[in-house]
């Protein structure tokens, strides 16, 4: 653990107010869970809760799956990064999302790609695009997407990507 040498007060409601930078640099925004911790050593600990990371093992059988039917890399993703991935996608799990995909996903909407000219980077560092990007929504929360990468995706394609993120949307509503 890193000490900030930020020094907070607890108010009369007993909150506490996390720093901007420390928000900004965690990649935390207005209405993020977080989960807290406590130690045996009078630790209380703030995590991003990722609701989709909890179906970690579902999704990465699925992204195989629909990744096998496709014939395309498939990403699974939280807000912040990818959560699991199958084919040649595999090498971005646990890897920050772009700016720009992430941008693509909080509209809430399908992206599909013209063309490899059009596919949206998907992390940093890598050269996975992707051509069919699709919100999971969870009770009208976002809570990530399903990535197909590769060039112009077919409408079947691009339905599989919509019913599998239909599908883990339903998984964290039970």
């Amino acid at each position: 653990m890193k000490a900030t040498g930020i020094v907070r007060r607890i108010d009369d409601l007993g909150r506490v107010v996390i720093p901007k930078e420390i928000r900004r640099t965690q990649l935390i925004r207005v209405g993020d869970p977080l989960e807290i911790y406590v130690s045996g050593a009078g630790e209380v600990i703030f995590k991003k809760y990722s609701p989709i990371g909890e179906l970690s093992d579902v999704a990465s059988r699925y992204a195989e799956v629909l990744s096998r039917t496709t014939g395309a890399a498939v990403a699974v993703t939280d807000r912040d990064h990818v959560v699991a991935a199958a084919g040649s996608a595999k090498d971005t799990v646990d890897k920050p999302l772009t700016s720009a995909y992430t941008r693509a996903v909080e509209r809430r909407r399908l992206y599909t790609a013209d063309g490899a000219d059009t596919a949206l980077p998907l992390c940093e560092g890598t050269r996975t695009s992707a051509s069919a990007i699709m919100p999971i929504l969870s009770s009208g929360d976002l809570i990530g997407s399903v990535a197909l990468t590769g060039g112009k995706p077919d409408s079947e394609n691009v339905t599989l990507v919509k019913v599998a993120a239909a599908f883990l949307g339903r998984q964290l509503e039970e």
